[in-house]
């Protein structure tokens, strides 16, 4: 029997890839522009819908959300996980379809989607004291949102499909937002910007891969937490302030939420106090939680994966 060379089985899969990205790309750009046309209340009754197919044919999707529900809510009856899962997915849909508003209408029109603010004074006591800013903003909501309200330099990597980069650069910067390298100079940058007073904003809910985080808890299970936000805070003395973006229902728009952290976020235990906000704020919208994603992948040595 004839043995395959696994190294040539991988480059057959990568090109295969790569001759589907041309079509991929032209169809994301399509969407993007086709939702931009319409009013967010009809982007998200679409992006209602789309929710509605992952839940039913996207197996691998539901799995996740609903490990992840499981781990975090272990005292909710299984129907009432179901019930939080498929409400999820609903969210996600609408996510996805209202990214036309937010990257592609006018920076002036997409902040009139923002109907509610809470928490503005924060922002205003920091710009009074010219304190620099930490915006640590979970992936919950519309996290997107957070960047065109208020300026800030931020960490960005392009994605993997490059030909969509132009479009997110342009999408992220439109507002007066400036974009830094995901390595040690972007880190110095984002430094150099709180302490002259300006702000950032970190998403604190990825996973940063073995050894480049700790084990904290986050709902209870150990999870691997960046240290970004706590290096961050200690060595610049910036203001820290959790936001998320709540969708509101029937397309209305957007409530922004800003809630302050306490000066436990400059301590020894910056890190742990770090999930518990962050816990605490996707217990207020749990439905809008990125639960699809896999935020328990890296385990403690000599733990089983929990998505095995």
């Amino acid at each position: 029997m004839k043995r395959h060379d696994p190294s040539n089985i991988q480059q057959n899969i990568d090109k295969m890839k790569q001759k589907d990205a041309p079509f991929k790309v032209f169809l994301i750009k399509w969407l993007l522009h086709l939702f931009a046309l319409l009013p967010l209340r009809v982007a998200h009754a679409i992006g209602h819908l789309l929710g509605l197919l992952l839940w039913h044919f996207s197996a691998n999707s539901r799995r996740v959300v609903l490990k992840n529900i499981a781990l975090c809510f272990p005292s909710m009856s299984e129907s009432s996980q179901i019930k939080l899962a498929k409400a999820n997915l609903l969210e996600t849909g609408k996510n996805m379809t209202e990214l036309g508003a937010i990257w592609l209408w006018p920076a002036d029109k997409t902040r009139q989607l923002v109907k509610q603010v809470s928490g503005a004074e924060l922002i205003e006591q920091a710009n009074s004291q010219q304190q620099g800013i930490i915006f640590v903003a979970p992936h919950l909501g519309c996290w997107e949102l957070i960047g065109l309200y208020y300026p800030m330099l931020c960490l960005y990597r392009p994605p993997r499909m490059k030909q969509l980069d132009p479009i997110i650069r342009k999408a992220r910067t439109r507002s007066g937002t400036r974009l830094a390298p995901t390595d040690a100079r972007g880190v110095r940058a984002i430094l150099q910007a709180l302490r002259k007073g300006e702000a950032t904003g970190i998403l604190p809910d990825q996973d940063p891969g073995r050894g480049n985080g700790l084990f904290v808890p986050f709902f209870g299970v150990e999870a691997n937490t960046m240290t970004l936000v706590s290096k961050l805070a200690i060595k610049s003395k910036a203001k820290v302030i959790f936001a998320y973006a709540e969708r509101l229902p029937r397309g209305e728009g957007y409530h922004l939420h800003f809630i302050p952290a306490n000066e436990e976020i400059y301590g020894d235990h910056s890190v742990a106090y770090m999930n518990q906000q962050v816990e605490q704020l996707i217990r207020q919208a749990p439905r809008q939680y990125m639960w699809s994603y896999k935020r328990f992948k890296t385990r403690p040595e000599g733990e089983k994966g929990v998505y095995d």
